[in-house]
């Protein structure tokens, strides 16, 4: 939902550059899926791998250092923008940059986590999207008890 705008924002043809961190191993079963959905979502919005946009990607079983590893291979290149699931990834991308935008389709608890100050005004390079069950954890006991 994150790639419209950058869509919006295409100049003359340039190469747009993804970098998407993922925390299991390349060759697991469970990721290619996801990653197909992905690509074909991306395509079906006008963005082709290899034509107007480039999909770099680096898998690091969630190991702290190979994903900082990782992650400052993905930042390296300059990507306009990163994609990330977890939070260990995310953390390890947070510890390259802070001014590439990460997105991340479903981050657990971002409040609590430390990943974003609040849901409010998250400040930062993070977006992306959250469940009620985490939304319900992190305001719990702030807002009146009839709003939830």
């Amino acid at each position: 939902m994150a790639w419209p705008a950058i869509a919006i924002s295409e100049p003359n043809g340039q190469v747009r550059r993804i970098g998407v961190l993922v925390g299991i191993a390349e060759g697991d079963v469970e990721v290619q899926p996801s990653l197909l959905a992905f690509q074909q979502v991306l395509q079906d919005l006008g963005w082709t791998d290899g034509r107007n946009v480039r999909i770099d990607y680096r898998f690091a079983v969630a190991d702290p250092d190979r994903l900082r590893a990782a992650g400052a291979e993905l930042v390296g290149l300059k990507p306009d923008v990163l994609l990330a699931q977890s939070t260990p990834e995310i953390r390890a991308l947070l510890k390259q940059t802070r001014t590439i935008p990460i997105v991340s389709p479903m981050i657990a608890d971002p409040v609590g986590s430390g990943l974003v100050e609040s849901f409010a005004k998250p400040g930062g390079n993070i977006t992306g999207f959250t469940s009620f069950e985490a939304l319900n954890r992190s305001i719990k006991g702030r807002v009146n008890p009839g709003f939830l």
